[in-house]
């Protein structure tokens, strides 16, 4: 366990990384050749232009400016200069909203840090419990004599824990209250002001059901036609085109090699490059690389033409789901938020993701499968948690060198020097847990979209949650469980088993000096390494010295990012819970919160402002989750709070804490019913409000111009690019939804005049009249 040295040399240590972090990142930003780099989003926006410099050639590489060295700081008052409602213009809702939950972190624990520290700390400091517990072979320092564990078994100070876990819960569901009413203003404000998306008019039906007389899309239309007469506009259907995106990714990946070897080549031209088609490059046959590559792009070339011609003539292609439009957002909104058959399951609508938020690939995954998927990963994602347990068990062996050296006296002489002893307890166990964690978000998001969700946002929302539940899980309660059963394994092993729950109930909140140690390693050098986007940095000067030929190459060699909900959330939630179980149990922890509240906020609102590029607006859908999550940490810190107090015999005010989680759900169904429709359903008064301005600003709008071709798989926009040739098929992918022959003869029943025949038939049955034959 990490003693008062300990942490000082771990705060030593993380401090003076995030300070060479934060000194090189504002050096390496003012060097013209990383003005790519550190400003993506202002050149995607087209409003910065690569900087040009008179005179000597080194000043196209390096500032010479001596003065704007002295002002290397200055991008910390410009983060904070921008208002929020131009931010929004600027990066969108999702971020400006995204940014608000570090503020809430500063408005909910800055208050409470002042409060626990003026009213526990001296009550937690006055006594001598752990003194005495050291008699037992009980591990302490002295962070701990700030801690509840220095209060006696049955003192009557337990009462004043118990007044400030009632003003905490009350403190926070009020923030909380707060801003769930400010961001469902803002969602429905900026809604009501955003500009015309194809999205808004547009919902996607899955689970289209055969018919042995019509193709999906002819379905689609009818189907549409009769049940939403007045609105129905256009349809795009859905096709399975994973393989064809898999060999359109292989031929750039192809070209970029190509690209590669042709600019080799030209930097001298008297030697020839040459390659081996094995494994890496490592063996086989020696071949020219640039002839390799020009006839593999060529015969890719062909598979992907093959492609496309197959996906245009097999049925068994086209997906039974599809993207209905419609003429107004009023009828989108209606029939994305109603029921469209008697029988539940087929014609499934929802409101469809704005087309750079569809993924793609999953919109192939039949419907009836997503059950048996979700269902797999559930299972698998337990046994991921449960075997995770191991790593996080030797974890917390590192951390505790004082039961290590109970068990292995053999390893005490070099333990016990002192700066090792510092290093290891307060610096390794948080690095090498973050280790452990680096490649968690990557194995989530292969799981999420193993469930078949069709959106990014869905993805990462999904992907966020379990990313929490692992952490407290894992991080959180493995931490707490396995380590408080090591650092106590001879009292365990020499006392009655009715003592043990004691020892863990001393125990628990003892574990809060290895959490400082990983949130100053995660929440202090982590946050300042992310300003510094080192791997960006790397991967743009490699790419634009060995690929960059065109403007346009340069712009694809930019990898601006974007927030990563999947990662960044869970993370701020993690904090949530430490800040909130620890406030009453150990509040010394507070103040290592609030610090990375604080940075994390100037840091990622100055990525929000100059480098992440979005890929989706989703108007701060995923508020619900964070405020149910925060819900969900306030009631896990009152649980445990009471399991405390039951170990400390405080029998007199113990019951007084049951109320709390009580009150707390019911909070938080209140604020559900309250606001949480305005994250899942459109208004059908917004959407008349918004459709009416929109006939009387552009009464000549040609709406179904604008979404026809919305919806079409971008990889067949990203080969008719390639392909000038295929100009015809293309048509075919974009006007499928125009001309649809009526082929059924079971239920022809179309309220207005066919787009083939010119015929109109009746919408009931018994008046159905049949076409002329010719």
């Amino acid at each position: 366990m990490a003693s008062l040295k300990d942490i000082g040399v771990a705060a030593a240590i993380n401090i003076l990384s995030a300070f060479i972090f934060l000194v090189a990142f504002a050096i390496l930003r003012l060097q013209p050749f990383n003005d790519r780099v550190y400003f993506p989003k202002w050149y995607l926006k087209g409003l910065r232009t690569d900087p040009t410099h008179s005179g000597a050639f080194v000043r196209k590489f390096v500032n010479l400016d001596f003065r704007s060295y002295i002002r290397f700081l200055n991008w910390i008052p410009d983060a904070l200069r921008m208002p929020e409602p131009e931010l929004i213009d600027h990066a969108g809702l999702d971020s400006a909203v995204y940014l608000r939950i570090y503020l809430i972190g500063l408005k909910i624990f800055v208050p409470i840090a002042f409060l626990t520290w003026a009213v526990l700390v001296p009550v937690n400091w006055t006594n001598s419990t752990l003194e005495l517990a050291k008699i037992n072979n009980v591990t302490s320092t002295d962070i701990d004599k700030l801690s509840i564990s220095n209060i006696p078994v049955g003192s009557q100070r337990f009462w004043s824990h118990l007044v400030m876990a009632y003003a905490i819960t009350f403190w926070v569901c009020y923030v909380l209250f707060k801003e769930y009413a400010k961001v469902a203003s803002m969602r429905l404000q900026f809604l009501a002001s955003e500009r015309r998306r194809p999205d808004q008019f547009t919902v996607l039906a899955r689970n289209v059901p055969p018919d042995p007389d019509e193709s999906v899309s002819e379905l689609v239309e009818h189907f549409f036609l009769v049940n939403h007469p007045d609105h129905y506009l256009t349809h795009q259907v859905v096709y399975n085109a994973n393989k064809l995106a898999k060999l359109v990714q292989k031929k750039k990946k192809l070209q970029n090699w190509l690209v590669y070897y042709k600019n080799k080549y030209s930097r001298n031209s008297t030697k020839r490059p040459f390659m081996k088609t094995g494994f890496l490059g490592l063996w086989g046959k020696k071949v020219d690389a640039i002839e390799h590559h020009e006839s593999e792009v060529e015969k890719l070339s062909k598979e992907i033409a093959a492609e496309r011609e197959r996906i245009a003539d097999d049925p068994k292609s086209i997906m039974p789901a599809a993207f209905v439009s419609f003429k107004s957002r009023w009828g989108a909104a209606v029939c994305a938020q109603t029921q469209q058959s008697r029988n539940p399951t087929i014609w499934l609508t929802e409101w469809a993701p704005e087309p750079r938020d569809v993924y793609w690939p999953n919109l192939a995954i039949p419907y009836v499968s997503l059950s048996v998927r979700r269902l797999i990963i559930a299972v698998a994602f337990f046994f991921l948690t449960f075997f995770f347990m191991i790593p996080i068990a030797l974890v917390q062996s590192l951390a505790s060198l004082e039961g290590i050296e109970k068990a292995a006296p053999f390893l005490k002489p070099v333990i016990q020097k002192s700066f090792v002893n510092a290093l290891i307890t307060g610096f390794l166990p948080g690095i090498v847990l973050k280790l452990f964690l680096i490649f968690l978000p990557t194995i989530l998001m292969i799981m999420s979209k193993f469930e078949g969700f069709i959106s990014l946002s869905s993805l990462e929302r999904r992907s966020a949650s379990r990313y929490y539940l692992f952490n407290f899980v894992n991080v959180f309660l493995g931490s707490i469980i396995t380590g408080s059963a090591f650092e106590q394994l001879d009292s365990f092993i020499h006392q009655s088993a009715n003592d043990i729950p004691k020892t863990i109930g001393v125990a628990i909140p003892i574990k809060a000096t290895f959490f400082i140690t990983y949130i100053m390693v995660d929440g202090w050098a982590g946050i300042a390494g992310e300003i510094l986007m080192l791997k960006p940095l790397i991967i743009y000067h490699l790419k634009n010295f060995f690929l960059v030929k065109t403007e346009k190459d340069r712009e694809e060699a930019m990898d601006p990012g974007s927030l990563g909900f999947n990662t960044g959330e869970p993370r701020i939630q993690f904090y949530f819970l430490l800040g909130l179980v620890y406030a009453t149990v150990t509040p010394v922890i507070l103040p290592f919160i609030i610090i990375f509240f604080g940075l994390a906020y100037v840091v990622f609102r100055h990525q929000v402002i100059n480098v992440y590029n979005q890929e989706y607006e989703s108007a701060a859908a995923f508020w619900p989750d964070v405020h149910g999550r925060v819900i969900t940490a306030l009631v896990i810190s009152q649980i445990l709070l009471m399991g405390l107090l039951s170990t400390k015999k405080a029998a007199q005010s113990t019951p007084f804490l049951i109320a709390l989680p009580v009150l707390t759900i019911w909070f938080h169904r209140f604020c559900k019913g309250r606001y949480e429709p305005a994250f899942i359903r459109y208004p059908l008064q917004e959407a008349m409000m918004k459709d009416t301005l929109e006939r009387a600003r552009e009464p000549n709008l040609n709406l179904k111009g604008y979404l026809q071709n919305a919806y079409i798989h971008p990889i067949f926009k990203a080969c008719e690019d390639d392909e000038d040739e295929e100009e015809v098929l293309n048509e075919k992918w974009e006007n499928e939804s125009v001309i649809v022959p009526t082929k059924r003869q079971s239920r022809r029943n179309t309220p207005i005049p066919s787009k083939v025949s010119g015929g109109s038939s009746p919408s009931l049955p018994e008046t159905v009249q049949e076409l002329p034959q010719p």
